[in-house]
């Protein structure tokens, strides 16, 4: 194969698209931290080779570089987001919440209404409190936390979204309680207006009425 810089650009161009859907590899036993790491390693190495021929140097040597800023600029899932992910995800085995990390690095707690919230109530119920207190423990002040309310269709806006914001305050206040510092968190009440489910059966009506608390790290 030539080693001309619109061959190498050409290679690159293949094995980043062919990296971006595939995730690079099969990933079987690799943590999330992991997979970030070997993604990124993976397309640096690549983007290293490519700038390394172009600029006159060797393609192995800026694969090197480029495999090792790549690593660290995929391993934005730090060791301590994935400490949180596990102890969550034991800590909620079975209850129905949702723990699963974003696209955009994120920790994603989705609490739905029949572990939050009763009908109308901004009273948090006794299944949620062990949550939250496993939530709130071992997060430093770095950290960041965004609490969303959301409710369902019934009712009219003037209504639903006020509740919304309330049920994310009294998240965030017993929170605090705990121990997060007040001034890393943020609340938001978005009332009806992102439904994850129908809102025709009581089933769907249920699935909207939830609580999604996200945790993140400071950008550098």
């Amino acid at each position: 194969m030539s080693n001309s810089p619109l061959a190498l650009r050409r290679l690159a161009l293949a094995v980043l698209a062919a990296l971006t859907m595939s995730g690079c590899a099969t990933y079987d036993g690799l943590s999330e931290r992991q997979k970030g790491t070997a993604t990124g390693a993976g397309i640096g190495a690549v983007t290293g080779a490519v700038i390394g021929s172009a600029t006159g140097g060797r393609a192995g040597t800026g694969a090197l570089i480029g495999g090792a800023i790549g690593a660290v600029a995929g391993n934005l899932w730090s060791k301590r987001m994935e400490d949180k992910r596990a102890a969550m995800e034991r800590a909620t085995a079975g209850t129905g919440i949702e723990v699963q990390r974003t696209a955009d690095n994120q920790l994603k707690v989705n609490v739905p209404s029949d572990l939050s919230f009763d009908l109308n109530s901004v009273s948090l119920k006794p299944e949620l409190r062990p949550v939250l207190e496993q939530f709130a423990q071992g997060l430093d002040t770095t950290m960041q936390v965004r609490i969303i309310g959301h409710t369902d269709s019934s009712g009219s806006d003037a209504i639903n979204n006020p509740l919304s914001l309330q049920r994310a305050q009294t998240v965030r206040d017993f929170l605090s309680t705990h121990g997060v510092p007040a001034q890393r968190m943020a609340i938001e009440g978005r009332g009806s207006r992102e439904p994850v489910a129908e809102n025709t059966s009581e089933a769907g009506r249920a699935r909207n009425r939830r609580v999604e608390i996200l945790l993140s790290e400071p950008q550098a």
